[in-house]
């Protein structure tokens, strides 16, 4: 049986996000996009014979009854036959960025326990757990392209990946997702016309065309209380995007690009002043 794991845990942006009513548990439903890219932090867990051990590349990621990766771990030592664990995780997605960093890492925990114990688990089992760590947990057990609904935890696979080269900017600002929903007033701008999103469930491709009417919400929060992702979204429509967003409550702002010259020249623009990557979607 093996004794080491190494998973790539990667990031996902959000094609699109619209805010609905707030939940008797105080969360709010939601519908969006999932794509997940090939931004990844990196994990490797190894077997112990007592508790679970974390070490990281960052130090605001502590050791504690906190940290996502630890909470995957004591579910899963509660709900089957394992013994204890060394996580050691190589951070390079940024915290507060909106590209889901924390909760891929819990779901690659999740998987990667799976597959170093040789369980016998299915993803839909899967997601069951990991619901309980975060709503955006579950969408990193399969990952790929999917159609969020609640609060993010009701999961349709597309039958294809919103494709194109992704130029991610993360400026230097963290937001915080429970400040961004407390902000968040129903009805802000009632003339947007209805996004149909579950449409794209169906569809064997899907043309950036398609998305241009897929507003994220959250920017009628974002931009103006932080005017400089407003002025990144609209930089990066000049550059040549076919399709920018705000990604979940931000603050990566994407262009998704279909002409290789014109994404490497908004990266050269870009880079200079922000953290910059060129990602693919998976």
């Amino acid at each position: 049986m093996m004794k080491t794991v190494v998973v790539n845990s990667n990031a996902k942006v959000n094609i699109g996000l619209k805010i609905h009513g707030k939940r008797i548990d105080g969360y709010h439903d939601i519908t969006t996009v999932f794509q997940e890219i090939n931004l990844f932090d990196i994990i490797t867990l190894s077997k112990n014979t007592k508790n679970c051990n974390f070490n990281s590349n960052v130090n605001w990621l502590k050791n504690d009854k906190y940290n996502l990766c630890i909470i995957a771990y004591e579910i899963m030592k509660n709900n089957f036959d394992i013994s204890g664990i060394d996580i050691d995780l190589i951070k390079n997605i940024p915290r507060g960025s909106g590209l889901g960093g924390g909760s891929s890492n819990a779901a690659n925990v999740l998987k990667g326990i799976r597959l170093l114990y040789n369980l016998k688990i299915l993803d839909r089992e899967l997601e069951e757990i990991a619901v309980k760590i975060g709503a955006d947990v579950p969408f990193f057990i399969r990952g790929s392209a999917q159609f969020g609904e609640g609060v993010g935890d009701k999961l349709t696979p597309l039958k294809t990946k919103i494709n194109g080269h992704y130029l991610i900017i993360i400026p230097n600002i963290e937001i915080d997702t429970s400040w961004a929903y407390s902000k968040f007033k129903k009805g802000l701008d009632s003339s947007l016309p209805s996004i149909n999103f579950a449409s794209l469930s169906n569809e064997k491709t899907i043309g950036l065309d398609r998305l241009k009417f897929f507003e994220n919400d959250f920017e009628s929060i974002v931009v103006p209380a932080y005017p400089e992702i407003g002025e990144i979204k609209k930089a990066l429509l000049a550059q040549g995007a076919e399709f920018a967003s705000l990604s979940g409550s931000g603050s990566t702002v994407f262009g998704i690009f279909n002409d290789d010259a014109i994404l490497n020249n908004a990266f050269s623009y870009f880079s200079p002043t922000y953290k910059t990557f060129i990602a693919n979607p998976l």
